[in-house]
């Protein structure tokens, strides 16, 4: 699971208390931090893993050029070229730009192939059964596995819907990102794989495709949280927007409200909203009992976080209805 990165995170100890921290060996950079969570943490074994296992070098996805990170099991002839060009609507792919043209040509998507649920703007968000856009959802797979790790085998689409974020403009809908969900889930959770492309990464768009799954969730009338265990990117900018929800909500309101409100206004389930709590130390002992309380530190950093923050989900755009599925429509081997 891998979503922006963004890193707009609130810092564990918050409560005003100086912590002591070692002399630094060098510094980094916010990328060169990112890129060492992408290689050596729980996404991959080893950063020799990486180089034993990637096959592809970079990808050519409409105007954008991006480095492929892992291994994804496109068909042998096209591993190891030097650019692979990808359709950036219906996402087939092929091995130069001259075939790509050709594809154009023919090709007849300017988005993806399913029902667009949400517009604001400049941004759709169609959504695709894995049954019925096979080949679509299977591209979007191959795709996605050059910058998940973990992600699993590729074919196996028909038990997921997917929520495909895209960009619009005069010359069609560009895919920014995705979530995929399984149509059944045993543990209620509403997110079972988060991607942001690269190229659009670090512009908010991963918060806001967590932002998108929790609306869905709202609408269900279910508390959702993503398959564990998360990437270490995909915790961190969950952990982002759940500080960022949570603290929110506690502004505005002037009712006191128990965990199980705050879980029942925001779908966010009540584990998630405890660890997030812990994390951000809003739990304080008072007259024998604990409640949340909102320190300047917090409140301070979620003004920034909220200044900075541009885009957002506006339910009322939202035009879906939770999809039904019969016994034999869940059978899916």
């Amino acid at each position: 699971m891998d979503v922006d990165g963004e890193g707009d995170t609130f810092e564990l100890n918050v409560n005003g208390a100086r912590v002591e921290t070692p002399p630094p060996v060098s510094s980094f950079s916010k990328e060169q931090e990112i890129e060492k969570l992408r290689t050596s943490g729980s996404m991959t074994q080893s950063i020799s893993e990486i180089a034993r296992v990637k096959n592809l070098n970079c990808l050519q996805i409409g105007k954008h050029e991006v480095e492929a990170w892992y291994f994804s099991p496109y068909p042998k002839e096209y591993a190891h070229l030097p650019v692979l060009y990808i359709c950036e609507f219906c996402l087939a792919y092929f091995p130069s730009p001259m075939m790509l043209s050709r594809h154009r040509q023919r090709c007849t998507l300017f988005h993806p192939p399913g029902n667009e649920i949400y517009r604001h703007q400049d941004i759709s968000v169609f959504e695709l059964d894995g049954k019925r856009q096979l080949s679509w959802c299977r591209n979007l797979s191959l795709l996605s596995k050059c910058f998940l790790d973990h992600k699993t085998l590729y074919y196996d689409v028909t038990p997921f819907m997917y929520y495909v974020m895209c960009l619009r403009d005069s010359a069609g809908c560009h895919i920014i990102g995705y979530f995929s969900k399984e149509k059944e889930s045993a543990e209620n959770y509403n997110v079972a794989c988060i991607l942001t492309l690269p190229q659009h990464q670090r512009h908010g768009f991963g918060k806001l495709l967590i932002e998108f799954s929790y609306e869905l969730s709202k609408k269900e009338g279910k508390l959702g949280s993503p398959e564990k265990p998360l990437s270490d990117l995909g915790l961190l900018s969950y952990r982002a927007y759940w500080a960022e929800v949570i603290v929110e909500l506690l502004i505005n309101t002037t009712d006191e409200l128990s965990i199980d409100d705050i879980a029942q206004k925001t779908s966010i389930t009540h584990a998630d909203i405890m660890n997030t709590c812990t994390t951000l130390q809003l739990f304080k002992h008072y007259k024998g009992q604990h409640i949340i309380c909102l320190s300047e530190a917090v409140l301070e950093k979620h003004e920034k976080v909220r200044n900075k923050r541009r885009r957002r989900i506006y339910a009322d755009n939202l035009i879906w209805k939770p999809p039904v599925f019969t016994r034999d429509q869940l059978r899916f081997y």
